[in-house]
């Protein structure tokens, strides 16, 4: 027996659905070819655009942090400056303070001396010649005493040992100087030993005190 053949018969619709199927996909692939191209494009310039933003913030950045550092140096050669400064002005100042004690004593001797009979002898003229070229020396290095006697008691500058009645000077003056005092360029190197004036008590103060001790 012969096998039968099937035939198969394609109509029209089957043909123009073949072809809308087919006209679809190439306009699939064209529009995926489109979004590809763009992408394509765009990408490099965007990454391009990312990158001058990145390189923009990072200058911006060392820009700052080296002005900080410019400044911070700046500062520092000042500060060393300054601290060089006061080195040499005040090297010396523990050796003058050791020294302070042989001018006191020198200048105790002048003075002791000016009612002697033999004020006017070799001796207490070399004392003086002494006295006098220490403290050219002292003023070589900024070291100079000051006065104390008549002012204003200051207590940066005075170191009282006791007060005591004193008509010949306002209440809270220096009305003796102990021991002088010495500055160093513009820092205390030693206080002024002084006494303090202070103000007389009346008389009737003193009477009404007495009578209400007796009460």
């Amino acid at each position: 027996m012969a096998k039968k053949s099937k035939i198969k018969i394609h109509t029209n619709a089957d043909e123009t659905a073949g072809e809308d199927k087919v006209s679809e996909g190439k306009k699939g692939e064209k529009n995926d070819s489109n979004k590809k191209d763009v992408t394509e494009t765009m990408d490099p310039l965007k990454e391009i655009e990312e990158k001058a933003e990145s390189l923009k913030n990072e200058a911006a950045e060392t820009h700052d942090r080296l002005l900080r550092l410019a400044a911070e140096f700046e500062n520092y050669k000042k500060r060393s400056a300054r601290e060089m400064n006061d080195f040499r002005k005040f090297a010396n100042e523990s050796f003058v303070k050791a020294m302070l004690p042989v001018v006191d004593n020198l200048d105790r001797a002048i003075e002791s001396s000016s009612n002697d009979k033999h004020a006017n002898s070799s001796v207490v003229e070399g004392v003086n010649m002494t006295l006098r070229e220490i403290l050219k020396v002292f003023k070589q290095y900024g070291i100079k005493p000051f006065e104390s006697l008549g002012k204003t008691f200051d207590p940066s500058l005075h170191q009282a040992v006791m007060q005591e009645d004193d008509e010949a000077y306002p209440e809270n003056t220096v009305s003796k100087e102990l021991q002088k005092g010495y500055m160093i360029h513009d820092r205390l190197l030693r206080p002024a030993m002084v006494v303090v004036s202070k103000k007389k008590t009346a008389p009737e103060n003193q009477e009404n005190s007495t009578q209400k001790k007796k009460e």
